[in-house]
């Protein structure tokens, strides 16, 4: 896949076109020079020609790189399909994909005033600085997709002696998939069984996290019996725990199933790793990966540095 740049674009205001020029240089704040730049997580829009010509065609008319607010005009790649967290290298610059589309300005956009719809709500990405330096049109920009590495550990004695089927595992990508399936994320899940054993679930946790996992669940071992000795385990390895969510889970579900307070589930970071520990039951299972995915996005973006609000 051959992808280049057609034209690199500036304005000194927002909300107006943004005019070609020659070259426009990157630094971790952004653009030099342009009104998007700042320690934010839009610093740099990309905006398709082929985006640019589909649309000029249903308008019967031609619309020049930059009037829809683009800073890189890109031709070669189908913006739409790309992630978030996926990166461009261009040279020694590089770019990390923070947002997919944004919400239209409406009358606050020049393209929006004159035409009455603009493409870029839907067809744009943002992006943020993660490497400096000098971008042009014509120079060569390499594409490096990001995939979501998400660890699921399943603790359970006889499962793991193959008395039954490990359901709680499976149920938890089940739900992590149709989740993300929806938003522009690209994930990979692995799958582990083990017994209710603290060393075996210490060096998975410690593997996992080595092969630079975003986020791992584990599934069991969260109640009050002899064998159970995963937030015994989990809880001290963690940098900054999050107890917010799984006080909230045991509030909500305990209101009604009183034996809901019982578990013992925590939450929290281990380095750049998000951790949650969730009961055995494929109910409660469910339950708490529903919770947990209300606020996982936002999760993400924090720990990666990303300020999105």
């Amino acid at each position: 896949m051959s992808i280049k740049i057609v034209s690199v674009n500036i304005s000194k205001e927002k909300g107006t076109v943004k005019k070609p020029v020659s070259s426009i240089t990157l630094t971790p704040n952004g653009i030099e020079g342009d009104a998007h730049a700042g320690s934010w997580h839009r610093q740099v829009s990309l905006l398709a020609q082929e985006s640019i010509d589909k649309f000029g065609k249903t308008e019967n008319r031609t619309f020049a790189p930059g009037e829809f607010a683009e800073n890189i005009t890109t031709q070669g790649i189908d913006l739409t399909k790309v992630n978030l967290l996926d990166r461009f290298i261009v040279g020694g610059a590089e770019l990390e994909v923070t947002q997919i589309g944004k919400k239209c300005h409406g009358d606050g956009c020049a393209v929006f005033k004159e035409v009455g719809k603009c493409v870029m709500p839907k067809e744009g990405i943002f992006c943020r600085v993660l490497r400096g330096g000098t971008l042009k049109a014509g120079d060569d920009i390499a594409y490096f997709p990001h995939t979501l590495r998400i660890g699921i550990i399943t603790l359970s004695d006889r499962a793991s002696r193959g008395e039954y089927d490990d359901l709680s595992g499976p149920q938890i990508q089940r739900d992590l998939e149709a989740h993300f399936s929806k938003r522009h994320w690209n994930l990979s899940c692995i799958l582990r069984l083990i017994p209710d054993d603290a060393a075996q679930l210490k060096s998975s946790l410690e593997k996992l996290i080595d092969a630079s996992a975003d986020i791992i669940f584990t599934t069991g071992g969260t109640g009050i019996g002899p064998r159970d000795i995963t937030p015994d385990v989990v809880a001290p390895m963690l940098d900054k725990p999050l107890p917010g969510i799984m006080e909230f889970i045991r509030m909500k579900y305990g209101e009604t199933i009183p034996s809901a307070l019982l578990s013992r589930s925590v939450a929290g970071t281990i380095g750049g790793t998000l951790v949650y520990t969730l009961p055995g039951s494929v109910k409660a299972v469910k339950e708490y990966t529903a919770e947990i995915l209300k606020a996982l996005e936002h999760a993400l973006f924090m720990i990666h540095g990303i300020n999105s609000h």
